[in-house]
């Protein structure tokens, strides 16, 4: 995929049959909105929330500071590909575009061939998919290549955990997890976890971003408004944070990229590294 998309900390998923809740869904803070046209509408009523979402996007400029995407039904239903020709119709981009029970990087390429052939040499949808089967974790590195820099995967920790018969609590699901903050970097593409799905439970929901934030995750997927200050707060670099990092690239200036210590540390080239990435993922120049 062409271009370089920010990674999301947040990413707020809002049904694609309530219309009435998408403004609302780009003011709640998230870095991104997901309109869903998969698991949140029944199948009865796929037809009009796809209308309903076309004409939404039409005239939408691109590039918001709140990116705005579409979580499309399956490439292997019908309705799936009923939702790649409404884009195309459409003449609808998206900031993203999200696949969900990705097993292959092939089917996900011939996806990218459709969009292509539908953009016209425009600029490429980023590409979102979701692993959430034992096939996809097996395929997670060819699935992240196809997704490339600008995009990357969701861990659908939900269906993942009934797909091999357990719960979705931490230790069940911590090789998923591993796994991907492993081959989700393969093209230096971003991840982001499954939501937490007890909407009610703030410590539970934070004390879980911390520990998947610990593992490689830039983020983590949000179904209801109230989660997301939580996930911005845990997944934005702290004060301290920032500050070791800003006197990290200080003291690499200063001895011109050569290793030294700090606070009796040792500053070599994964270090300085590591220090550019949290001031990027606040903003900062350096």
């Amino acid at each position: 995929m062409s271009g370089q998309m920010k990674s999301f900390r947040s990413l707020l998923f809002v049904p694609g049959s309530r219309p009435d809740r998408f403004d609302k869904a780009l003011a709640a803070g998230a870095d991104a909105v997901c309109i869903d046209l998969e698991d949140a509408v029944p199948p009865q009523d796929k037809a009009d929330a796809r209308a309903g979402v076309m004409a939404y996007l039409t005239g939408r400029e691109r590039g918001q500071a709140c990116a705005i995407g579409v979580r499309m039904n399956g490439l292997d239903t019908l309705d799936g590909l009923k939702d790649i020709l409404a884009l195309a119709e459409a003449g609808v981009k998206p900031d993203y575009l999200m696949v969900p029970k990705a097993a292959s990087g092939p089917a996900l390429a011939n996806l990218v061939h459709l969009l292509d052939l539908a953009g016209s040499g425009q600029e490429r949808v980023g590409l979102w998919a979701v692993v959430e089967s034992v096939g996809g974790l097996k395929n997670a590195a060819e699935i992240a290549e196809i997704c490339g820099s600008s995009g990357g995967i969701l861990f659908g920790g939900a269906d993942f955990s009934l797909a091999i018969g357990t719960g979705m609590d931490w230790e069940a699901l911590f090789h998923a997890r591993t796994t991907l903050a492993t081959e989700a970097r393969v093209a230096n593409g971003s991840l982001m976890d499954v939501p937490y799905l007890n909407v009610k439970d703030e410590g539970g929901l934070r004390a879980e971003c911390v520990r998947v934030k610990a593992l490689g995750f830039d983020g983590k997927a949000c179904i209801h408004p109230s989660q997301v200050a939580i996930v911005n707060e845990v997944f934005s670099p702290s004060e301290a944070e920032l500050d070791w990092a800003k006197r990290v690239i200080d003291a690499g200036k200063s001895q011109d990229g050569r290793a030294i210590l700090l606070d009796g540390k040792l500053l070599d080239i994964p270090v300085y590294l590591r220090a550019e990435r949290v001031l990027s993922k606040a903003g900062i120049e350096f």
